[in-house]
């Protein structure tokens, strides 16, 4: 029998503690281990993490090697070889609530018109962030909220899921993986070693509006999302603010939305920045770098 969900966690050279988390939290789900599979992708790790990772008590586990260096090829390896209907993506630092699973095969039941979905996610942090990090943590990945919300219209942020425990119906998955196989850029998104371009996850989400179903958050899905002191760093942290602001006009510009071509008033701007503590101007400096190099790249193609 099919199982009713895919579980697809992409890993590269995984830090042991925090891939144990994840596999205790898949192993302490409430949903019986017959109705769901666990794919482990190993990306290109140094080490075979098959002869490391013991998946034996799990009946419908296996471990996929793929050499493909990239977050993409990762997901996408994870869905040529699904079998469910839906799938979810846990990445190597996600610790699922027990009931995350069981709470995924009731929506996608119960929401039919939806094609991808998520909940919320919380920071499992290393050290207590220092307050001047606070306005920059959700670019880390973590939201938190009280109520449901959905919507069948692209570039539509708030109702679109993170790719960490993004919940996916397989014939949105397969759209995805036709379109980006036939486009090298699409390809190009999303993390691959060192690098922190970003998108990749949310051109899947879209993919749902493309095949006129939807995307949500709903408030009842709960994962904590584990973060080494080292993503606290004002450095990585201004390194991701700019990827993230690149990626998002190159994620656009696939999908029929230019940048704007209105020119900034320099003075105004010359102002605004004396006005910034140093801090908030770097970060801002670096949001303007991350816009400026993809709208070159967009307006050159």
């Amino acid at each position: 029998m099919k199982p009713a969900i895919s579980v697809i966690t992409c890993t590269h050279n995984p830090r042991q503690n925090y891939i144990d988390k994840v596999l205790a939290a898949l192993k302490s789900q409430t949903l019986p281990l017959e109705q769901w599979e666990l794919l482990l992708i190993d990306n290109a790790s140094e080490r075979l993490l098959s002869s490391e990772i013991d998946l034996s008590w799990h009946p419908q586990a296996r471990h996929i090697r793929e050499d493909k260096l990239g977050l993409t090829p990762a997901r996408l390896r994870g869905i040529k070889e699904a079998q469910a209907e839906t799938l979810i993506f846990v990445d190597d630092d996600n610790v699922l609530d027990s009931d995350y699973l069981e709470i995924t095969l009731q929506i996608s039941r119960d929401w039919p018109m939806i094609g991808a979905w998520g909940g919320q996610l919380r920071g499992g942090f290393e050290q207590i962030p220092p307050d001047w990090a606070e306005p920059y943590l959700m670019y880390l990945g973590i939201r938190e909220f009280e109520q449901d919300q959905w919507s069948n219209l692209l570039h539509q942020h708030d109702t679109t899921p993170c790719g960490a425990g993004m919940c996916v119906r397989h014939i949105v998955a397969q759209k995805y993986a036709d379109l980006v196989c036939n486009d090298p850029k699409r390809l190009a998104l999303d993390r691959k070693g060192t690098s922190i371009i970003s998108c990749g996850d949310t051109d899947l989400a879209f993919t749902a509006c493309d095949l006129g179903l939807g995307t949500g958050q709903f408030a009842s899905l709960k994962l904590t999302h584990l973060m080494p002191a080292s993503r606290l760093e004002e450095e990585y942290l201004i390194r991701l603010y700019e990827g993230i602001y690149y990626s998002h006009i190159i994620l656009d510009s696939f999908r029929g939305k230019l940048p704007s071509n209105s020119s900034s008033n320099k003075l105004a701007e010359c102002y605004r920045l004396w006005r910034m503590s140093p801090r908030k101007r770097r970060f801002f400096q670096a949001k303007q770098r991350g816009i400026a190099l993809a709208t070159q790249e967009v307006m050159k193609n």
